[in-house]
């Protein structure tokens, strides 16, 4: 059994005392289930991912949105969501790295799949809670590893507390995970994350995320292992039109990765409609 070090024992009392905030404050204006009884547009509905962590959100029956994301290594992945209800969204994603640029195409091994399903809607003094899966990791492939260079979530639990101000939005989320890309590393541990996101003006969004990587930051492999700092991240969202989203994704600005000099920079473009 691999000890806890004071590093990732303070990091998880961290992400512990988010949860806590959040599902203690009291809510401003609508709920989530509030928000969802009345017309939807694509400010209405709740974000279901800040930059790679999920949040309690769903897209409401009948909605799916598509997603492209180009990131380093001329790297692209395309995603495509439905809400086959108001509690539970389905997913599968594909992509591949050197598609940008002269070299052959690298394709990642297999199909992503994800889903979620909203075991609580948000309440007055409770948040949402929404469980879930994916094998979607993002970055490069690792073949060697079998592993991407930011690992898949794998099966999560995450709560999402929601606050309606004048004029703008916000909402805190947190959860744990357990990823199953642990093969290559030996890394097996429970993971803790959190976030929030803020909508200014209901145009623009500011959204951030701290992944603890408990289960990426082991020493015997230094090749693939992140630095035990945790993973940063932050996105600026512009609601370009009313069902299309264009975001630009900072990550990694702790700069845990041990192969890089510098924080990671992608782009994000999402479409949202229903049928």
């Amino acid at each position: 059994m691999v000890e806890e070090t004071p590093m990732k024992k303070s990091r998880a009392l961290a992400i512990c005392a988010l949860l806590c905030l959040a599902g203690s404050l009291p809510a401003f204006g609508q709920t989530e289930t509030q928000v969802e009884a009345t017309s939807h547009t694509l400010y209405d509905i709740a974000p279901r991912q800040l930059v790679d962590m999920p949040t309690a959100g769903t897209l409401p029956r009948g909605y799916f949105q598509i997603g492209l994301r180009l990131y380093s290594s001329g790297g692209a992945m395309g995603n495509t969501d439905i809400g086959l209800s108001n509690r539970f969204q389905l997913g599968i994603s594909y992509g591949g790295t050197e598609i940008v640029g002269p070299e052959n195409p690298r394709w990642n091994p297999r199909i992503g799949f994800s889903l979620k399903f909203r075991v609580i809607d948000e309440l007055e003094y409770f948040p949402a809670v929404a469980i879930g899966y994916t094998d979607q990791g993002y970055g490069v492939y690792r073949s060697d590893y079998d592993r991407y260079t930011f690992k898949s979530r794998g099966f999560y639990a995450v709560a999402s507390r929601n606050f309606y101000f004048y004029k703008w939005t916000s909402g805190w989320h947190a959860g744990i995970n357990y990823s199953l890309e642990d093969e290559g590393d030996h890394d097996s541990d429970v993971d803790l994350f959190g976030g929030f996101d803020a909508t200014f003006n209901y145009n623009l969004a500011l959204l951030m995320e701290y992944d603890a990587g408990l289960n990426d930051d082991r020493g015997e492999f230094p090749k693939v292992s992140g630095k035990g700092r945790g993973y940063l991240n932050l996105s600026i969202k512009w609601l370009f039109a009313e069902n299309l989203e264009l975001e630009i994704l900072l990550k990694d600005l702790l700069v845990n990765r041990r192969e890089s000099a510098t924080l990671t920079r992608e782009v994000r473009m999402m479409y949202i409609d229903h049928f």
